[in-house]
């Protein structure tokens, strides 16, 4: 298996209003880089999705998304004053120490897709 060579992995996150949610993600502060035919690409930095016009209740409510980041403060503060909560009817946690040597906070989308975002913590 040596040989076999990987590039990318990149998530089809579905979206029920797909307008909304491409604005909601440039908000959230993913780039939008291309859109056409009912998917929309974002990255911020090296972290990539794919953003779908698909809607499945079941499956939105039980998809999810996690994003490792240097440091988790700065981006919670950043979703919360961007007014996420108020502007898309979203939620937004507050930041946990969790057992798994992580502090992480969630987002849940316009959508209800869970996103998990976290910052490793020193052993």
């Amino acid at each position: 298996m040596h040989n076999l060579k990987t590039v990318d992995l990149k998530a089809f996150v579905p979206a029920k209003d797909f307008e909304l949610s491409k604005r909601f993600y440039q908000d959230f502060g993913f780039t939008m880089a291309s859109d056409e035919d009912g998917i929309a690409f974002f990255h911020h930095g090296n972290c990539r999705f794919l953003l779908q016009d698909f809607y499945q209740e079941q499956h939105a409510n039980n998809f999810m998304m996690h994003l490792l980041v240097k440091e988790v403060t700065p981006w919670h503060r950043h979703l919360k004053e961007a007014g996420l909560a108020e502007k898309y009817g979203i939620e937004i946690s507050d930041i946990v120490r969790q057992p798994w040597m992580m502090l992480d906070f969630t987002v849940t989308d316009p959508s209800g897709v869970l996103w998990r975002i976290a910052e490793n913590l020193e052993l």
